[in-house]
């Protein structure tokens, strides 16, 4: 069964064959790949949302690798930990995959059935998505503006994505989970240090947020041992520097060919207040 609604009218979207209708006929095809297009109508003039092709391929290349697979696993036990059979979990800003398929396979593993979906403003990113043929259903859509029906989730889980409070409020049910992962302080220090002439920690935000009660925080540390150039370059063309680096920062970065920087996390598992 789909949780989508339609982003016109707010009508239930349910398949039909190779597309999905609301009751006033609205449709919307799905792709040959697997993902169906339900960006709002006002952003459908935008020919590029979200991460573009070289992005999303650096970061599927780079996490295939293994190298963030402590923050994999830490989701995949998380996620586990709150979700029975039956249950709706809505990745929110999936991106290419890879983190909602370690999920799926995580929770198959463990006998759970539940029915997962995956939303990115990217239609690069959910086309890399739905190519991986799990049994997961994904959209192109903004979180600001999920096209998901108003308390049909139990989970909701978002990875270094834009955080839209009030939509991830809406769409949760009563008592459900939100899972965040954001970057901690220190996170790919030593690259920065490589890189920039003054390099600065990331901003940790207060964990407070409206609508949620923080439950528990888990802090993910790892050391990246880079030993390829290819490597070193996806990292970074995976993050938000690559498209605010200047030329001379760009050369150091192209001229590395091995590193080592400590990759830093931070998973927040918060539950929906009822008093909201």
């Amino acid at each position: 069964m789909s949780v989508y609604q339609c982003p016109v009218c707010g009508s239930p979207l349910l398949q039909e064959n190779k597309s999905y209708c609301c009751a006033k006929r609205h449709t919307y095809d799905i792709a040959r790949s697997g993902y169906v297009n339900l960006l709002h109508t006002k952003q459908q003039g935008k020919a590029v949302h979200g991460d573009n092709k070289l992005m999303v391929a650096a970061r599927r290349d780079f996490l295939e690798q293994g190298f963030y697979a402590p923050l994999k696993d830490a989701l995949c036990h998380a996620v586990s930990a709150y979700a029975t059979s039956g249950a709706v979990i809505l990745d929110a800003g999936c991106g290419e995959g890879y983190y909602t398929a370690a999920v799926a396979d995580s929770l198959c593993k463990s006998g759970k059935t539940v029915q997962l979906f995956g939303v990115d403003i990217s239609k690069t990113a959910v086309e890399f998505a739905a190519k991986r043929k799990k049994p997961i259903s994904f959209c192109a859509a903004s979180v600001f503006h999920l096209p998901v029906l108003t308390q049909s989730c139990d989970i909701l889980f978002s990875l270094f994505s834009p955080y839209c409070g009030s939509e991830f409020q809406r769409v949760l049910r009563t008592n459900g989970y939100m899972i965040l992962a954001i970057p901690g302080a220190q996170h790919l220090w030593e690259l920065k240090q490589a890189v920039y002439d003054t390099p600065y920690p990331n901003e940790v935000k207060p964990y407070a947020l409206e609508g949620f009660r923080l439950e528990r925080k888990e802090e993910i540390h790892c050391v990246l041992h880079l030993s390829r150039a290819e490597d070193i370059r996806n990292l970074f063309s995976m993050t938000p520097y690559y498209y605010k680096t200047g030329r001379t920062e760009q050369e150091r970065l192209m001229a590395l060919d091995s590193l080592e920087t400590q990759a830093e996390f931070e998973l927040l598992i918060y539950q929906r207040d009822t008093l909201h």
